[in-house]
């Protein structure tokens, strides 16, 4: 079973879908043709990414009338925080250990 950061960053690999959901970070809600003018990329194409962006958790979507807006959910990138905190934590550790035997080394 995949790790929950595993989907993130397999999701946000994609150019094209981290561009879509930078965007919506930045400008907050949107619609399709509103993502779609930006995107460089066909509508059913924008529609296809952010259908995966929903699936991971990354994007929420809200009907109004015949649109439907989207908007992205920082809250869904805890585990890639999580992660990341994790890995400087035990990069952190290594040179610490590293530096502590390089002085060792010069006494």
């Amino acid at each position: 079973m995949p790790q929950p950061h595993d989907i993130l960053f397999k999701t946000l690999a994609d150019p094209t879908r981290r561009a879509i959901f930078e965007r919506l970070c930045r400008d907050g809600d949107q619609t399709v043709g509103a993502l779609t003018a930006q995107a460089g990329v066909s509508q059913p194409a924008v529609s296809k990414h952010l259908g995966v962006l929903k699936r991971a958790g990354l994007v929420r979507d809200r009907h109004e009338g015949r649109q439907t807006h989207y908007s992205a959910q920082l809250d869904a990138l805890s585990p890639l925080v999580d992660w990341t905190n994790q890995m400087g934590r035990f990069w952190q550790s290594r040179f610490d250990d590293l530096e502590d035997l390089l002085q060792r080394m010069d006494q």
